[in-house]
């Protein structure tokens, strides 16, 4: 009796201190830093670009062993699409977008404002005879869905008392967007900068309807899963984003000559763009969290959203406020 209580005794002790083995390597190896984070750059996050280009971010994650992978986005739409597929950790978005995602089952958090942007209007050329928004019934517009365009325009549309299906929707990224409106192929195009002030400046078009207060925010959104693993590495990324941000504010000769270096834009074109991009702010809080709440209502009120949509509780579950220090 006494050894058949030894054995068993030493057999429940083994499997302890199996499970504690296990436990330890699996809480260190979720714990450990990836060899590499892939975050996005875009022409319509300037700040990014400076991230980008002046090494900020490599040089913040060197001492951690850390490489950094580029990859970029060409609208919302994408940065979500890679974000939602596991090929980014982070990504630039409109809040308003990035809404959408979370609504959709995008596993994303928000966690940093990039830039207070007028970077869409509606836009169409002089020989089309529009004027106002009521004029697109029945026309051909050009749009991303799933971006800030596209938002804005149905939201533009609801004022008018439309809806897409009072026009015609061609579905195209924003670059060739601007090109159907150019050849005639479309009459009017939800834009987007810088390619929308090219065309603007370039080739005559104008931008017919205009409101700031309806572009949302540019967001920086992450992975949930990236950030539940590794939040030390959020915060580098966060401060290494704010120091590309300040240096944006104190260089803004040096931020327009990079663009233009980059974009290959014209300096007018990059100047114009930059005019209508505020830089100013970096964490999240109550303005984004109103603009974005105030989008996600008129997308429920135009049908894109369910009318069930707890539109705040969706806002409040896509932001995440334990970084907001970082990005002081």
């Amino acid at each position: 009796m006494s050894t058949l209580t030894t054995k068993t005794r030493r057999s429940v002790l083994s499997i302890a201190a199996a499970l504690a083995t296990i436990a330890f390597v699996s809480t260190n190896t979720s714990a450990q830093s990836p060899k590499e984070i892939r975050v996005d750059f875009a022409t319509y996050n300037p700040v990014s670009l400076v991230l980008k280009e002046r090494g900020i971010l490599e040089k913040a994650l060197a001492a951690e062993g850390v490489s950094v992978r580029w990859i970029q986005s060409a609208g919302s739409n994408k940065a979500l699409e890679f974000l939602n597929a596991g090929s980014l950790d982070f990504g630039s978005t409109a809040g308003a977008a990035a809404l959408i995602g979370r609504v959709n089952g995008n596993p994303i958090r928000a966690i940093y404002v990039f830039s207070r942007p007028e970077w869409t209007a509606l836009v169409t050329t002089p020989k089309t005879g529009i004027t106002q928004v009521a004029d697109l019934k029945g026309r051909r517009v050009a749009v991303t869905r799933g971006t800030d365009p596209h938002i804005f325009l149905v939201r533009a549309l609801a004022e008018a008392k439309l809806t897409e299906k009072d026009v015609r929707l061609v579905l195209l990224q924003h670059a060739d967007g601007k090109l159907a409106l150019e050849r005639g192929d479309v009459d009017a195009w939800a834009g987007l900068d810088p390619i929308m002030a090219a065309a603007e400046i370039e080739t005559g078009a104008r931008l017919f309807y205009r409101k700031p207060e309806a572009n949302t925010w540019g967001i920086l959104n992450v992975r949930e899963e990236f950030a539940q693993k590794h939040p030390a590495l959020v915060r580098s990324v966060l401060k290494a984003y704010e120091e590309a941000r300040k240096w944006s504010l104190e260089n803004p000769e040096e931020l327009r000559k990079l663009l233009v270096s980059f974009t290959k834009l014209p300096d007018a074109v990059v100047a114009r763009q930059l005019e209508r991009t505020e830089l100013t702010h970096g964490p999240l809080g109550k303005d984004q969290i109103d603009s974005i709440v105030a989008a996600g209502e008129a997308l429920k009120e135009a049908g894109i959203f369910p009318t069930a949509t707890n539109i705040p509780a969706a806002v409040d579950a896509l932001f995440d406020r334990r970084f907001t220090a970082a990005a002081r």
